[in-house]
């Protein structure tokens, strides 16, 4: 039985090293960053250790903007991506003739680069002099009035940042849950049916538990995916996302370490472990800290 373990150890040796040294060490890291006060990367030097970090980075509010910004992408996008998933796999999984064009139309847009699909949403909803965009025009339609969704009000960036980031995610999770549905066993459906048992009860009685297994592995995906969004804001609103006031956690951190904020590695590393504002003035903050670091 010794000897079997000791095995089974040796065999997962390589996979704890890698993770060791890509994943936990770097975690570390980065939360000794977060406490050294002031710390200069190019001379591995710091002037004092505190959470004066932690307060700068709570108090700064670009990056509060970014952590409203994320806990709203968040909330709206992970549960609408995921029933309009389910949804559209419903749909498919009862098609019959063309079934496998149908799924690769809506798997298209998933291996379609992310800054191309970004300009393809410009050029639908960005206003310019010689016109409103398309979204404008069907908007005006419906008697409605135009919009600017890229230098417009806050609300409607964020629907647009909203709606670009379904569309990204959606191929993807289509493609889970329709293999999900493929595989439930139709002996269950048929036994359902002899027993004339009606379609929600089937659905909720019999599909849903036995997928529920996927739908839960897309919505933790899904959290995951969004709280580490950047590159969707980026190809909508451009690489100065603190102008748009549409900057992500993940945007902060970026600007912090090489952005126009860029240099200062002990505000990035303290700005993932942080969730609760409160206000100061962090551009005074910023300056104290420039000359310590002179």
């Amino acid at each position: 039985m010794e000897k079997n373990n000791l095995k089974a150890w040796l065999y997962l040796l390589p996979t704890i090293a890698f993770l060791g040294v890509f994943m936990v060490y770097p975690l570390i890291d980065v939360l000794i960053y977060s406490f050294e006060e002031g710390y200069n990367s190019a001379s591995q030097t710091y002037f004092g250790i505190g959470f004066y970090n932690y307060s700068y980075v709570l108090h700064d509010p670009y990056f509060l903007q970014a952590l409203k910004n994320t806990f709203i992408l968040v909330i709206i996008t992970v549960p609408v991506s995921t029933g309009l998933a389910l949804l559209i796999s419903l749909g498919l999984s009862s098609v019959r003739k063309l079934k496998e064009l149908y799924q690769t139309v809506f798997f298209l847009p998933y291996v379609t680069n992310t800054l191309a699909v970004g300009m393809v949403f410009i050029i639908l909803f960005k206003k310019t002099p010689y016109s409103d965009g398309l979204i404008n025009l069907l908007i005006g339609l419906f008697g409605g009035n135009s919009v600017d969704f890229i230098d417009g009000p806050c609300w409607a960036k964020m629907f647009m940042l909203c709606f670009y980031t379904v569309w990204v995610v959606l191929p993807f999770k289509i493609l889970i849950l329709t293999s999900a549905l493929a595989s439930v066993k139709q002996d269950y459906y048929n036994a359902a049916r002899v027993d004339a048992a009606p379609k929600w009860r089937i659905f909720t009685r019999i599909t849903l538990p036995m997928i529920s297994p996927m739908i839960f592995y897309l919505v933790i995906t899904g959290f995951i995916g969004a709280f580490k969004a950047y590159s969707d804001a980026v190809a909508l609103f451009g690489t100065n996302l603190n102008a748009a006031g549409m900057n992500t956690i993940v945007g902060y951190i970026y600007d912090m370490l090489y952005g126009d904020s860029g240099g200062y590695p002990s505000f990035a590393s303290a700005a993932p472990t942080i969730s609760l504002p409160e206000g100061i003035s962090p551009r005074e903050r910023r300056r104290q800290t420039r000359r310590a670091l002179i």
